[in-house]
């Protein structure tokens, strides 16, 4: 557990220097893009590997090309859709503590996208943003943390 919070310390003073190269955020809804500079399946990989190299828990990802395409419906807009869902258990249910409508937020949503034109996006929810709709104060050390945490992951592939 002391070994998990000290790599989550590193990764958030990591994740302050990435942040200087901040994301695109689209508007008020708290969505941060992230452009990758891999192939959508490299880009799952290092992300999964930068969360197991974080001791962050992965819980779960899910192919939602793969599920439309079971269900015989096209996605239009993108190529291909896959969700990442991972979290830090000790961290993340502070913020269910304080709010447990926050559940809805947590555990941790990343989703990874290739466009129509093949780019690659990894996109998440700013979790200031999350704080906010949760009347959760965004400054907590638990949020920096989780801001800084999520911020390095991204950056395990973006491009330049």
């Amino acid at each position: 557990m002391l070994a998990r919070i000290l790599v989550l310390g590193r990764t958030l003073a990591l994740a302050l220097a990435v942040l200087a190269a901040a994301p695109t955020r689209a508007g008020d809804d708290g969505v941060v893009r992230v452009k990758s500079a891999y192939p959508a399946d490299e880009t799952i990989v290092r992300l999964k590997n930068d969360i197991a190299a974080k001791g962050i828990r992965f819980f779960v990802e899910v192919d939602q090309s793969k599920l439309a395409a079971e269900a015989g419906v096209k996605l239009t807009g993108v190529r291909r859709s896959t969700l990442l869902v991972f979290g830090n258990p000790p961290l993340g249910t502070q913020f269910l503590n304080a709010r447990p409508a926050a559940g809805l937020d947590w555990p941790v949503r990343l989703l990874v996208q290739e466009d129509a034109q093949g780019n690659v996006w990894a996109t998440y929810t700013d979790f200031g943003w999350i704080a906010r709709r949760h009347g959760i104060d965004p400054g907590t050390e638990q949020f920096k943390t989780a801001s800084g945490v999520i911020a390095s992951i991204t950056a395990a592939v973006q491009a330049p």
